[in-house]
């Protein structure tokens, strides 16, 4: 694909959507913003289908991008993830089908790591030939599988469009570290030792550069890891987190006090290692961060 591509990014206000938008005009594509709000070029709830289509009816675009949530925070609790897990069923069926009606030939979508299953992966490093959506292993592990494995079958399936998908790892980084500063300095951020368990991270700018070589040089078909190349435990990076900016050191607790928040408590029990080995050759992208580590020493001081 070429540069200069016009591009619909739906997602646009959330924490990535606007690394996102940032990156691609800054490698000179011109952006769209698709969303609800008022300050969105295409105004539009991607779970309306019929009024989806109305905002985009006349409009070309060469490229979409789906980068959309329903998260504002950090889930922690299952049903926190239920309008997501929506977006990622239901609304991928209506931003395809607005992409053909827009003429788009290319379509790049935000997926996760957690999609090759939750739990523990032991020393197995997970690279895009592990099978991706694993039946969860309870009904409500199925339930965010089911989201992020029927997302990335909706777009490679879509006639017409040429699919690829982003299996990020988790979010640090501007408009990510610093929604957890406030709670660390009010120690209202408790942690259960990691015991070795690791999981991907990637800094929201290393993850936005990931779609602009997607959309310029990805291949139709295909899904990326997207993650740095130094695993590290959940309890680990927000202890270190708090030892860069100056902050109490967070309060140790059992893993069974955090079993009320049911999403928290899964997620902070999975261990992974995910190599991004085929990004790097094949989109001839590198995180300018090697490990979460080296990219919080990069952040402004949050803690001021």
């Amino acid at each position: 694909m070429t540069t200069n591509q016009s591009i619909l990014l739906a997602g646009a206000s959330g924490v990535l959507g606007r690394h996102i938008s940032s990156a691609l005009t800054e490698a000179g594509h011109h952006v769209t913003s698709l969303g609800r709000g008022t300050g969105n070029g295409v105004r539009a709830d991607l779970m309306d289908r019929d009024a989806l289509l109305r905002a985009v009816d006349g409009r070309h675009f060469d490229t979409v991008v789906h980068a959309a949530t329903a998260l504002r925070k950090a889930p922690l609790r299952h049903r926190d993830m239920y309008a997501t897990n929506a977006l990622r069923t239901e609304g991928t069926v209506h931003l395809v089908e607005a992409a053909r009606a827009t003429g788009a030939r290319r379509i790049v979508a935000e997926s996760m790591v957690f999609g090759y299953g939750y739990g523990d992966h032991g020393d197995q490093v997970v690279t895009e030939d592990v099978p991706f959506g694993p039946p969860g292993a309870t009904a409500q592990l199925e339930r965010h599988i089911a989201g992020m494995r029927t997302k990335e079958r909706l777009m490679f399936e879509a006639e017409g469009l040429d699919g690829i998908a982003l299996r990020f790892g988790l979010f640090y980084g501007p408009g990510a570290t610093d929604a957890i500063v406030p709670m660390l300095r009010k120690r209202q951020l408790p942690v259960a030792d990691d015991r070795g368990r690791v999981l991907p991270w990637i800094d929201l700018v290393d993850a936005a550069s990931a779609v602009v070589a997607a959309v310029e040089r990805g291949r139709p078909g295909e899904a990326y890891n997207i993650t740095d190349r130094t695993p590290l435990g959940f309890a680990a990076h927000v202890r270190a987190v708090a030892a860069r900016f100056g902050l109490p050191t967070p309060m140790a607790v059992p893993r069974w006090v955090m079993t009320p928040m049911s999403y928290a408590h899964t997620m902070t029990g999975t261990s992974m290692r995910v190599s991004s080995a085929k990004a790097e050759r094949e989109l001839g992208w590198t995180p300018a961060y090697p490990s979460s580590q080296e990219g919080l020493a990069a952040l402004e001081d949050l803690a001021a």
